[in-house]
């Protein structure tokens, strides 16, 4: 099976502070791959190293070209905070990011996948959190990816929403083969989806393995210390 992500010796400071101490991961073609850890353990600073947005020391390739190189089209990105115009409408939000790639979802299609086919006319800044988080996750969606990077993936949402948001990032991966990496600190979120984990903290891999044995196994005493943290 080849590789979507390859990391390794991934190394991050800012000042004297090591946001990243050489962190080694990789992630097949059509894996969830899970992140928890505390805040600042630096989940989302290895997902803007592995996006390409921050530059760090060591290696890292995604779909065999370097973060920066690789083509746009096959990645999708889900930002812990995203602000998108305020004065577009949903409809227009998706549509927008569409026009951004060769090809891309049908625009209706992406709106009712998210629950947004009611409110898809309404002004972005008018929309409830959860509203606004739903479009985001539109967007992330659109141009059909090949690896998604959610970062929170359901916040802000309710319940019933995340559900379904949920449900869609299961269907998408599973009938199309689509690679991911999923950051959260709803440890049910990464259970749900993840097939393989990573545990941080301050920098560094605590654990690495099926998620299931990460979050069930009492030998693991450390871990699941750190894990409860996160709760």
């Amino acid at each position: 099976m080849n590789e979507a992500v390859v990391a390794a010796g991934v190394s991050k400071r800012y000042g004297e502070t090591v946001a990243l101490a050489g962190v080694d991961l990789s992630v097949a073609d059509g894996e969830v791959f899970g992140l928890i850890g505390p805040n600042g353990a630096g989940k989302t600073t290895l997902v803007r190293a592995l996006t390409g947005t921050t530059p760090v020391d060591g290696e890292i390739t995604v779909h065999g070209d370097a973060p920066t190189a690789v083509d746009a089209d096959r990645i999708g990105l889900l930002p812990q905070s995203f602000a998108p115009p305020a004065r577009l409408t949903a409809r227009e939000l998706i549509d927008y990011y569409a026009g951004l790639y060769e090809t891309a979802r049908p625009t209706e299609e992406v709106l009712a996948a998210v629950g947004m086919a009611e409110a898809a006319d309404s002004w972005y800044e008018t929309l409830s959190g959860g509203q606004q988080r739903r479009v985001c996750v539109g967007i992330a969606l659109v141009n059909d990816p090949d690896l998604l990077f959610l970062d929170e993936p359901t916040t802000g949402l309710d319940v019933s929403v995340q559900a379904r948001v949920l449900d869609m990032f299961r269907r998408v991966q599973r009938e199309e083969g689509v690679a991911a990496v999923v950051v959260s600190h709803d440890l049910g979120v990464v259970r749900l989806l993840a097939d393989r984990t990573l545990v941080m903290r301050h920098g560094r891999v605590i654990e690495s393995g099926l998620t299931d044995r990460i979050m069930e196994d009492p030998h693991h005493e450390y871990t699941q210390t750190l894990i409860n943290s996160v709760l």
